[in-house]
């Protein structure tokens, strides 16, 4: 019978199209790698894999082995799970990637109270702004926010998020207060990189407008701007889950709050599949669990953008652009 750790072995080579690049995904050397596709194929009595000039892949044998061997390691994990939960615990080893501001702000302590409850559960996160390969680089799910682009990736929103417009009371004095979304031509913005689309979008009455922000400071990380936004050097537009604590203090000041702007949302997306590790299934409860619904970063402050609001021109006012 086929050894598990060979099994496991094939699929990697298959999935990374090489054996080198296996050895490193799997942190052992090449030469096993090799010593365990051969074994594994005089076991078999077949050919697994084809040399090609991409590299290596698998043979129609191959496929139909490594689909097999795919579902039959699946039901071995969710048996595994299944034993575990008997003995009220989580084994293994989540690896989550999440984004750098809020999983600093907002993830870190969640996964401290998971590690906590379940002393037998490792927890592997990379903290970044990357959209990383979920499958090819191994990860058990992501945390993402925004909007989904269509992929074979399964998703669960966990939480709404919001857009506010804002600067410093500093930058309004000098610079004066932008009554519509167009007036945001005419100042100077902070720009952030890393969105997918650069315009902003606000409703303007019943239609919706965009504008692109103009400015010579640009940044892909939100605390980033929000640090030169408190320095009065322009204006910001980010998440409330970073300005709310800003804007609770007073030292930056919500603009434009007559506008809508479209709501994106905090998602945990993982591989497809049916099987849902119960690693997976405990971040995703408890993720839902602390910020599902109003979460409690916007609980206070959309009272007080609310109002704030009797004090800014009527949305219908805004002349499209675009």
């Amino acid at each position: 019978m086929p050894d598990i750790e060979d099994i496991r072995c094939f699929i990697e080579v298959v999935d990374s199209g090489g054996f080198g690049r296996a050895a490193k995904r799997l942190g052992i050397a090449k030469s096993i790698v090799s010593r365990r596709i051969a074994r594994l194929e005089a076991e078999l009595d077949a050919r697994l894999l084809t040399r090609t000039t991409r590299g290596i892949s698998a043979t129609e044998a191959g496929l139909e082995f490594k689909m097999r061997s795919e579902r039959i390691l699946a039901d071995l994990a969710e048996a595994r799970d299944a034993v575990a939960q008997h003995g009220n615990g989580i084994v293994g080893t989540l690896r989550l990637s999440v984004p750098l501001s809020f999983g600093v702000r907002y993830v870190a302590p969640v996964l401290a109270e998971m590690a906590a409850a379940h002393p037998r559960l490792g927890i592997d996160v990379a903290y970044s702004d990357r959209i990383v390969d979920l499958i090819g680089e191994r990860f058990d799910a992501a945390i993402r926010i925004g909007y989904l682009r269509d992929s074979s990736l399964i998703a669960r929103k966990i939480a709404p998020v919001y857009t506010v417009v804002l600067a410093s009371t500093d930058y309004i004095a000098r610079h004066g207060r932008p009554g519509t979304p167009d007036d945001l031509m005419r100042h100077e913005c902070i720009v952030y990189t890393a969105a997918s689309d650069p315009d902003l979008r606000f409703r303007c009455g019943t239609r919706w407008t965009s504008v692109r922000p103009r400015g010579r400071l640009l940044a892909d990380n939100g605390e980033a701007i929000l640090q030169w936004a408190r320095a009065g050097l322009g204006i910001a537009v980010v998440p409330t889950f970073l300005a709310a604590e800003d804007i609770d203090r007073g030292t930056l000041v919500p603009l434009l709050t007559n506008y809508e702007m479209p709501e994106a949302g905090i998602y945990v997306v993982r591989p497809p599949g049916s099987y849902l590790p119960a690693k997976v299934r405990l971040l995703i409860d408890t993720l839902a669990a602390r910020f599902g619904g109003e979460p409690y970063w916007d609980a206070c402050l959309l009272n007080r953008l609310r109002r704030r609001q009797a004090s800014e021109p009527a949305a219908a006012d805004c002349i499209a652009s675009g």
